[in-house]
C-alpha cells in the first residue's frame, strides 16, 4: 500500500483540566506565541492578547498542551519586549492586565497551561531604577543594581573592559552625569536600551522574587527565564583576551555567561515556586558549551526544563542527530530532568528554510533554499522530535510550513541586531513575519489593518484556512501526530530509546510498541515494515513480504500488531 499519512482517531474523552496531571511538563508539547505576530484583535498592525485569547481554541484542536508567551510587558520595544520597563504591567500595544487574567483564565478552562516569559539579565533603560540610577549620579545606591564602572584611560573614555554586545560592539556605554560632564559606563551585553543587573544587590534578588509572586498569584503556570545563563558574572568582570568573542559563545564558559553563581539564584526561585500548588515549572533559555553544563539547570533543586539548543543547531544528517539525542538523554538522566527538543523559535531561521539550504550556514539564514525540500525535511524532522522522551517546544506557524520571509526590504526591518551591524546576522525579523490565518482578506485574516511586518504573497495558501481538512497538509499532519502523541504513553514519557540497526543514513528506534524510523537521505530506502503505519510525512510503501519503502527525507511512525 501508498499512503501519506494517517492515524487513529483518538478515543472520546472528557477534557482535561490544568489541574488533572502531574509532572504533565515532563512529555508536554509546548506552543511558543509570539504575541505581535499571532493574532491583531483591534486592527493596529500589530498582535496582542486579545487576539492570543481568541486563538485559544485552534490550540486546544491542534493538541498542544501549554502556551509559552513571548514577552508582553510594558517596554519602550527597543528588542520587541525583552526590554522591561514595568514586569508587573502589559504594554498598551497588548492590552493590559485585566486581558492577560481573561486569557489565563481561558485558557485553563479549555485545558490549556500558560508559560510567560521572564527577563531577568536586563530591564529597559526606562525602567525606574535605571532613571533613578542616572538621575542620582556616582556612588548613589541605586547605580549599584546595575553595573555601573568607571572608564579606564586618562579621562575614563574607555570602556571598563573588552567585552563585546551579542548584538554588537562594545558591551559598555558611557552616561552623561546629571552635571553635564561625561562620566561613568554601564554594561548591556544586548543593546544599549538594555541595562544588565548585578545579581550580587540583594534587591534585585528580592525584586525578582516578587515578580515571580505577582504572576503566580495571577494563575500562570511557569516561567521561560530569558538568558538564564547570563546573570551572574565573573567576579572582577575581567577581560576576556579576545575579540570577535561571538565566535566564542557555545565553545567555552565565558566571563558574563553560565557562570556557577547563577545556580544559587535559581535554587531561591524554585523555593518560591514550590510554595504554589498546580505543578508550575520554569524552563530555561541557557546557552551552554555543552549538553552535560545545561543539565545543570535542571537538577531535582533548580528549574525543570531547558532549552536543547544543541538539537536545534544539528543538521540534518543521521549520524549527528543520533550524538545529539543520545548525548541529551545521557546528560537529563542524572538529574532526573526531561529531555526538551526544539527545532525553531523567534530568533533563528525557521527549520524548514534552514533545512532548504546546505549545512554549515547556521541558525540565521538568508537564503530561500530549495523550499520543497526544506518542508519536506520538515516534515520529517517534526515526527522524529515528536517520537523522541521527553517534552517538545513548537514555534507559532511551523504547524503551517511557514518558511523564513528571507526577502524583507532593508527599510522595513526591526530586529536591533541587524541596524548594529556588527553583531548577529540581524535577520530574525524572516522569522517573525505575522502567521496566517485566511486564505484572503486584510492580512491573511492576522488583523483588519495589515501587519507590523509585510507578509509574502501567497502567504493564504499556506494559512490554517487553505490547510483545515485538507489530507497530507502540514497542519493536518501536526493535528494527527498530536493527537496520536497524547493517546500513546510510548512517545513522550521515559528517557530511553532503544536503536535498531538501519542502513546508512537511517534512524530507527523503539520505544515499547512504537518505532519511529526516520530517513535522512535524498533517495529512498528500504527497511523493515516494523508493524502497522500509525503516521508517516511522506510517501512509504509496505509489500506483502514484510519490506517497507521510505521516499527520501521521510519520518514513520509504527505500532506493533
Amino acid at each position: 500500500m501508498s499512503q501519506q499519512h494517517s492515524a487513529d482517531p483518538a478515543p472520546n474523552s472528557a477534557l482535561a483540566t490544568v489541574a488533572d496531571r502531574r509532572d504533565w511538563w515532563r512529555d508536554a508539547v509546548i506552543y511558543q506565541v509570539y504575541p505581535r505576530s499571532f493574532a491583531d484583535s483591534n486592527g493596529d498592525g500589530m498582535g496582542d492578547l486579545e487576539g492570543v485569547r481568541a486563538r485559544l481554541p485552534y490550540l486546544r484542536d491542534l493538541g498542544v498542551d501549554a502556551v509559552w508567551l513571548s514577552p508582553f510587558y510594558a517596554s519602550p520595544q527597543a528588542d520587541a519586549g525583552y526590554d522591561v520597563a514595568d514586569y508587573r504591567a502589559v504594554d498598551p500595544m497588548f492590552g493590559n492586565l485585566l486581558d492577560a487574567d481573561a486569557l489565563i483564565r481561558d485558557a485553563h478552562g479549555l485545558g490549556l497551561r500558560i508559560i510567560v516569559d521572564l527577563v531577568p539579565n536586563h530591564s529597559s533603560d526606562q525602567h525606574e531604577w535605571f532613571r533613578r540610577a542616572l538621575a542620582e549620579g556616582p556612588g548613589s545606591p541605586s547605580r549599584e543594581r546595575y553595573h555601573f564602572r568607571a572608564g579606564k584611560g586618562e579621562n575614563g573614555e574607555l570602556p571598563p573592559n573588552d567585552w563585546e554586545s551579542i548584538f554588537g560592539g562594545p558591551a559598555w556605554t558611557r552616561v552623561t552625569e546629571p552635571d553635564g560632564a561625561p562620566g561613568e559606563w554601564y554594561l548591556h551585553l544586548f543593546a544599549p536600551e538594555q541595562p544588565d543587573f548585578d545579581w550580587t544587590h540583594p534587591a534585585v534578588g528580592d525584586e525578582f522574587r516578587s515578580v515571580l509572586r505577582f504572576w503566580l498569584d495571577m494563575g500562570v503556570d511557569g516561567f521561560r527565564i530569558d538568558v538564564a545563563h547570563g546573570l551572574v558574572k565573573a567576579e572582577g568582570l575581567p577581560d576576556l583576551g579576545s575579540h570577535e568573542q561571538l565566535k566564542l559563545l557555545g565553545n567555552d564558559v565565558m566571563p558574563f555567561f553560565d557562570q556557577d553563581g547563577v545556580h544559587e539564584i535559581y535554587r531561591q526561585w524554585r523555593l518560591v515556586l514550590d510554595e504554589y500548588s498546580g505543578d508550575r515549572i520554569f524552563v530555561a533559555e541557557a546557552w551552554t558549551p555543552t549538553i552535560e553544563r545545561t543539565a545543570n539547570y535542571v537538577r531535582p533543586d533548580e528549574l525543570h526544563q531547558a532549552f536543547n539548543f544543541q538539537y536545534l543547531s544539528t543538521h540534518w544528517d543521521a549520524q549527528e542527530l543520533r550524538s545529539c539525542i543520545d548525548r541529551t538523554l545521557d546528560a537529563m538522566r542524572p538529574v532526573g530532568a526531561p529531555a526538551t527538543w526544539v527545532l525553531s523559535n523567534h530568533d533563528v531561521t525557521r527549520h524548514t528554510t534552514r533545512f532548504a539550504n546546505p549545512a554549515g550556514l547556521g541558525t540565521q539564514i538568508r537564503l530561500a533554499g530549495d523550499r520543497a525540500l526544506g518542508l519536506r525535511r520538515a516534515r520529517a524532522a517534526t515526527l522524529l522530535m515528536l517520537a523522541l522522551p521527553g517534552s517538545a517546544y513548537l514555534y507559532q506557524g511551523e504547524e503551517l510550513g511557514l518558511p523564513d520571509v528571507v526577502d524583507l526590504p532593508d527599510e522595513v526591518r526591526q530586529d536591533p541586531a541587524y541596524f548594529r551591524g556588527a553583531g548577529q546576522d540581524g535577520f530574525r525579523d524572516g522569522c517573525r513575519v505575522p502567521i496566517p490565518w485566511n486564505r484572503e482578506g486584510s492580512s491573511y485574516g492576522f488583523g483588519s489593518g495589515g501587519s507590523w511586518l509585510p507578509q509574502p504573497a501567497g502567504w493564504g495558501e499556506l494559512s490554517v484556512e487553505a490547510q483545515t481538512g485538507v489530507a497530507g497538509s502540514t497542519l493536518e499532519l501536526y493535528r494527527s501526530a498530536l493527537a496520536v502523541r497524547s493517546e500513546r504513553a510510548d512517545l513522550g514519557a521515559g528517557d530511553r530509546v532503544e536503536w535498531l540497526t538501519a542502513p546508512e543514513g537511517v534512524l530507527a528506534f523503539r520505544r515499547g510498541a512504537f518505532t519511529c524510523t526516520t530517513n535522512t537521505r535524498s533517495e529512498a530506502v528500504s527497511v523493515p515494515a516494523y508493524g502497522r503505519v500509525l503516521l508517516a510525512s511522506g510517501e512509504v510503501t509496505v509489500t506483502d513480504d514484510g519490506t517497507a519503502r521510505l521516499s527520501a527525507d521521510t519520518t514513520v511512525w509504527w505500532i506493533a500488531g
